[in-house]
């Protein structure tokens, strides 16, 4: 009763495949990814609270607003 061979792993992804289908499994692997992308760029972010975090979005997006209404102006 040792590991699974081979052709325990096949049998198991068809049966995955033929429950869930490759679409579904598709969008789930995008979704992983995204996710993993997002804990990257999170990571890369200085250390800096939560709430502090918050704060600097704020002004960030009230200064691309600012500037799309001085385009609009002229």
């Amino acid at each position: 009763m040792g590991g699974l061979s081979i052709w325990h792993w096949i049998i198991v992804l068809v049966v995955v495949l033929l429950v869930f289908g490759t679409k579904r499994l598709r969008n789930a692997g995008k979704d992983l990814g995204e996710a993993v992308k997002g804990f990257k760029d999170g990571m890369r972010e200085e250390d800096k609270p939560a709430g502090q975090l918050r704060n600097d979005q704020r002004s960030e997006s009230q200064n691309e607003t600012e500037s799309e209404r001085d385009r609009s102006q002229r």
